[in-house]
């Protein structure tokens, strides 16, 4: 899924506006395959919930990923596009018994196109207790100047 940042968000921002229910956040999923010893297994593909916040810097980015560790997330801009992938793991041991069970142990993937007013060379990332924060600053804008024309 690419969500496109729209120019008056400054940068970042999914292009549709309404706004999912708790059931659409938790269960929007596909199946992935991926290999394991015993052959393929199948991993549920999760949308993350994002928040986008824009301020006098720039946009910032909130992103939920429960479960999932620095070594197994993966955030990238190329084209202009932001991807961010993390891979949850299971906390509890293979043997216990699940009593309850809020969020499925899978895959999160969301990207988003940025518009040109993001400055790519000074995104930064930071996660805290399963939130992802990605900073988006705004590129300088060049000032305008005058040009001198002359005659043959």
């Amino acid at each position: 899924m690419t969500d496109e940042i729209p120019a008056n968000a400054g940068g970042a921002a999914p292009s549709h506006q309404t706004a999912p229910s708790d059931r659409d956040v938790s269960i929007s999923r596909s199946k992935a395959a991926s290999e394991s010893s015993e052959g393929p297994l199948e991993r549920y593909v999760f949308t993350p919930p994002i928040d986008i916040y824009d301020d006098d810097n720039g946009l910032v980015l909130y992103a939920d990923l429960p479960g999932v560790s620095l070594e197994t997330l993966e955030l990238q801009v190329q084209d202009n596009k932001l991807t961010i992938f993390g891979r949850a793991s299971p906390i509890a041991d293979s043997n216990a018994e699940v009593l309850h069970q809020e969020y499925e142990v899978g895959d999160f993937l969301r990207s988003f196109i940025l518009s040109d007013n993001v400055d790519h060379e000074r995104i930064t990332a930071s996660m805290n207790n399963g939130v992802l924060k990605v900073v988006l600053p705004k590129a300088p804008q060049s000032e305008p100047r005058r040009i001198t024309v002359q005659t043959d």
